[in-house]
Parts: structure tokens; C-alpha cells; sequence
């Protein structure tokens, strides 16, 4: 039997407010807490083992103002003295971050940004208590850095918990220090992981949550309903400049192997290297390899003796995995290796020409060969007060320098220097000089002995060639 489609809507709207309207139907009842426990649900418990070991960071220099050339001048200093050395005071750059910290000597892990090229730390304590403190390992690739706190002991720590263990959905809570206002907890979930092209650091594989995250929230904790450290706070995005509910943190799994550095002593952090060029997989070459989705990394070049070429890696072949562990692409891939101790191997799961196979590479960092012998130059050139060092692949690996294999690196460049007057900057590649080749610094030593009527540089700088010349 067919029934009229506009008779069935006015028979339910009608059987509707008879039921309403008799008290036949209503909607569910709100319930209030049925026990005293239910009524005191909150995150107190979390924030209160957890707060201490959030700590507020004051980072400061003084740029000297460069003494004038006029001092020297001997009708100057007849009437007006030498002026001294330098102007009085100078200003003063600050940065105001957060912190966490992660062993009881004192150990404090940042951000990078929140203590670069700065000179004089400070660190207070949720207790009010505050320490002078040294920056005793700077890792820009990874934008972690440790702090040592100078007199104290037996610290609180949190405890670090394991990134990988995070789910979409999980709720976090956010503790530092936003705006400078004093140690704040906001709460939230997680919203993504690893999250990539952020632009924050070489390793782009970030946590992503909506709990509120503002200026000074840096190198603060985001911490896991166990009271487990998860990520260190490090950017939002934002156009305004405050929270929109789009946070990133770094993976607390990547902050533990900087700690382990600089628990070791070290100044630096060394990570496995692959030795290998890595491509995104398009949805064309992932259709090549009969996936039904773009994921993977692409091997396009293996450099000779690493332990890409010595685990039987060939270009062409499509990483898919490691340990285990799923790749994406190139960033992922990079992030799982970054956060493997030296020594040891791991297994790659590759698709070699359509098959599976299963290699075994090393875990070892990338060499330094040939050795940096830094030289600091100095005299009537416009290298001035730099330091270069030979471009390695260990170079190449802290510098983030692809696709050039030799020249000089300027590692250093001093404020005021004539270096810094001709706009030489920290990371650029010397190639050339005088349209001689630098491949080492004693290269570019013997390039710019002698006279010279002007100077003409082949530069390297942010993937550009620079050619410029300069008078005498």
C-alpha cells in the first residue's frame, strides 16, 4: 500500500505534540553529581604534581654600541678625549620563555629561540625561588635547549612520558609562562600529531593541541592526564598573535635524546645519519608502486660510504618503514632517526621494483671528513673578524645545508667586524674569491693573501648563489 509521503510527516508532527503536550514524553533529565567525588572531578590532582617542575625563563644581553671612528681621529681626542672604548650601556635584548625541569641537578629544558644569541639566563621557580643559570647545550636543528640551574639541589623533575603513545583526542593540559603574567594552565586534546612543514625546525613532526598557547608559553610543558611530560611547548599559529587553538609542541621522545646529550657532557647533540637524498611521495609515484595512497620516503641519490650505501640502499627504492615504525615522508623518516641513540642498527622495511624487502643499517653520525680546521681571519679583507670551518657532511648535517658538497662555511661572524659590514653572515658557503675555487679554508687563507685592487665573492645562502664584488 502506498502511503502519501506529506500524510506521514503531518501524522508524526501531530503524534509529536500530543505526547508533549499530555506528558507522555520529555526530554532526558540533566542529573546532577550523584557523590561528593563527582562533584571535585578536575585536573588539580595533575597540575598540582606537575606545576613545580614548570619554571619561568629571563634571558638577556647588552649590545655594546661600537666605538666611533671619530675617537681616533687626534684633533678629535685633542678637544674631546678617546672617548673610550665603547659608549656607555648600550640596549639591552630581552626573551621570555618557560621551561622544564628535567633531573634533580637542575637540568632544564627550553626552547633554542628563547635563549638565542643570548647571554644572561635567569630561572624562577614556581616556588618564587630563582637561580642564575647556564646554557649548557644549544640545539637549533630540533629548537631544544639545556639549561643548568648554579647553586641548589634536589630539584622537582617531571617525569617524561612517550610521545608515541599519544592518540588524537587525548586530553592535555598546557603550563608556562604566556604573556609574562605568571605560570598559567590551560587545558585542552590532543588535535593532530605529527604534524609537518610547520617551519619551526629540521625535524617537522609536531604534536598539534587546542589548549591555549601565547607568546612566553615556549619550552613550557604539555603534560598527559599521568602527570607525564608529552611535548615542550614551541609556536602557535596565529595572525592576531594569541591563541587560536592551534598549538605545536615537540615530541617529548626527540627532547629525551637532547637530554641524554647533555647529561653525557656533551655541547652538541649527534644523531644518526642517513647519507641519502629523500623525495615526497607524489600520488603518480606512489600509484607507480601500487599504493593506494601517497606515504613513504623516496631514496633519489645514496652517498658513498654511509650507512645508507653500506645497508644496500639503492636510489629509486621506496622506504616505507623503520623499526616498525610507519614513514609518511622524508620529515617522518628524519624524526625517527633523530630520535635513535648512536650505535646499534635499524631495520628498514623497503619496496624495491615492486617487492618488500627488509635491510639492516647502522646507526651512525655523519662524518667529518674532511676535519673543520677553523681558521679566524683577520687583516684588510672582508672576511674581517669570521671564523670559516671545511663544509663536511657533519657540518652540512648541523647547518642544514643541502646540495653542496665542499667550500667554506663562515661558522662565526663578529658584531662591528668588517665582515659584518659587508654583510657576511653566519652559514653562508664561500665558494670563490677572485674566481678562485675555496674548497678549504687554507684555500680561501692563500686567496686573500696578497694585494688586491677589490674582491669579488661567490657566496652560497639560503639555496642562492651570490655573486657580488667589493672595492678595496
Amino acid at each position: 500500500m502506498h502511503v502519501n509521503p506529506g500524510i506521514l510527516r503531518l501524522f508524526s508532527s501531530l503524534a509529536a505534540f500530543f505526547f508533549i503536550q499530555t506528558g507522555l514524553y520529555a526530554e532526558p533529565d540533566r542529573q546532577a553529581p550523584a557523590s561528593r567525588p563527582e562533584m571535585l572531578l578536575s585536573f588539580a590532582p595533575v597540575v598540582k604534581k606537575v606545576q613545580p617542575a614548570v619554571v619561568n625563563v629571563y634571558a638577556s644581553r647588552i649590545d655594546k654600541i661600537p666605538r666611533n671612528p671619530l675617537f681616533d681621529d687626534p684633533v678629535f681626542r685633542r678637544f674631546f678625549g678617546n672617548g673610550g672604548d665603547e659608549r656607555p650601556g648600550g640596549r639591552t635584548s630581552q626573551s621570555l620563555g618557560s621551561g622544564v625541569l628535567v633531573d634533580a641537578s637542575g637540568l632544564v629544558i627550553t626552547n633554542y629561540h628563547v635563549i638565542e644569541n643570548m647571554t644572561d639566563v635567569k630561572v624562577a621557580l614556581s616556588d618564587k625561588r630563582e637561580f642564575e643559570a647556564k646554557i649548557v647545550l644549544r640545539d637549533q636543528r630540533t629548537d631544544l635547549a639545556l639549561l643548568k640551574l648554579i647553586g641548589g639541589s634536589n630539584f622537582p623533575v617531571m617525569e617524561l612520558g612517550d610521545s608515541d603513545a599519544l592518540e588524537v583526542g587525548d586530553l592535555v593540559l598546557a603550563i608556562g609562562n604566556p604573556f609574562g603574567v605568571g605560570q598559567t594552565v590551560t587545558q585542552g586534546i590532543v588535535s593532530a600529531l605529527a604534524r609537518t612543514n610547520v617551519g619551526i625546525s629540521d625535524y617537522g613532526f609536531f604534536i598539534q593541541t587546542d589548549a591555549a598557547i601565547n607568546p612566553g608559553n615556549s619550552g613550557g610543558a604539555l603534560v598527559d592526564m599521568n602527570g607525564r611530560l608529552a611535548g615542550i611547548n614551541s609556536a602557535i599559529f596565529s595572525q592576531s598573535g594569541g591563541s587560536v587553538g592551534i598549538g605545536f609542541a615537540i615530541p617529548v621522545n626527540m627532547v629525551k635524546i637532547v637530554v641524554a646529550a647533555a647529561k653525557s657532557g656533551s655541547s652538541k647533540v649527534r644523531r644518526p645519519w642517513l647519507g641519502a637524498s629523500l623525495q615526497t611521495v607524489s600520488r603518480e609515484i606512489a600509484e607507480s608502486f601500487g599504493l593506494d595512497r601517497p606515504s613513504g620516503a623516496l631514496i633519489t641519490d645514496v652517498t658513498a660510504h654511509t650507512a645508507a650505501e653500506d645497508s644496500g640502499l639503492k636510489r629509486g627504492d621506496l622506504i616505507m618503514a623503520i623499526d616498525g615504525q610507519g614513514i609518511d615522508n622524508p620529515e617522518s623518516l628524519g624524526y625517527r632517526l633523530g630520535t635513535k641513540p648512536l650505535g646499534g642498527t635499524a631495520s628498514l622495511s623497503v619496496l624495491r621494483d615492486g617487492k618488500p624487502l627488509t635491510l639492516s643499517m647502522k646507526l651512525m653520525a655523519a662524518p667529518e671528513i674532511p676535519p673543520r680546521d677553523p681558521v679566524q681571519f683577520n687583516g684588510l679583507t672582508p672576511f674581517s673578524g669570521a671564523t670559516g670551518i671545511n663544509l663536511s657532511p657533519a657540518v652540512s648535517e648541523e647547518f642544514s645545508i643541502e646540495g653542496i658538497k665542499e667550500g667554506v662555511l663562515i661558522a662565526d661572524v663578529e658584531d662591528g667586524s668588517r665582515a659584518a659590514s659587508v654583510n657576511l653572515q653566519k652559514g653562508d658557503i664561500i665558494l670563490g674569491v677572485n674566481d678562485t675555487k675555496i674548497a678549504t679554508t687554507r684555500d680561501l687563507e692563500r686567496a686573500l693573501s696578497g694585494r688586491h685592487a677589490y674582491w669579488k665573492l661567490v657566496v652560497a645562502r639560503g639555496g642562492q648563489i651570490i655573486t657580488s664584488v667589493l672595492e678595496q
